[in-house]
């Protein structure tokens, strides 16, 4: 059964600048190792659908997601249409800066379709669920280098 996962890093920048990064979609695909493309079909807020490219090595798959929520320098989350899964990032105020926090939660269990698929194509939920816990960190270290360069 899928679990809930989250990441968490501390970066060096107040909440907007950290915002700044995390918010523009187009940029994922440099952060995360799984994301190829996200594209928002619209300007950004809750209600937005968005198109998307993933991967795993060599395995390609499209899904489409909905922007869930939308606080700007706070919050927004992202609902998988093909897996019902819920990818957040919440942005909390440190003494030192901010704490990005993301998460994939999975309010209502998966679709079988994407069970079966991961089962099949990625090496089975354990496997595939520790695969997204690296991937989290990694993007979380990358979006803590870039906003920490000013980039």
């Amino acid at each position: 059964m899928p679990k809930n996962l989250e990441a968490s890093i501390d970066i060096s920048a107040p909440p907007e600048q950290v915002w700044a990064v995390i918010s523009d979609l187009k940029r994922m695909r440099e952060f995360s190792p799984q994301c190829v493309r996200m594209v928002p079909l619209g300007s950004l807020a809750a209600g937005t659908w968005t198109l998307n490219l993933n991967r795993d090595g060599k395995k390609f798959w499209p899904t489409t997601s909905r922007i869930v929520r939308f606080e700007p320098n706070q919050a927004f989350a992202f609902r998988i249409t093909e897996n019902r899964t819920v990818w957040s990032y919440t942005l909390e105020p440190t003494e030192s800066g901010t704490r990005l926090i993301e998460r994939r939660d999975v309010p209502n269990g998966t679709t079988w379709f994407s069970r079966k698929a991961i089962e099949a194509a990625l090496g089975g939920e354990i496997p595939f669920e520790e695969a997204l816990v690296r991937g989290m960190n990694e993007t979380l270290g990358k979006v803590k280098a870039a906003v920490e360069a000013g980039a």
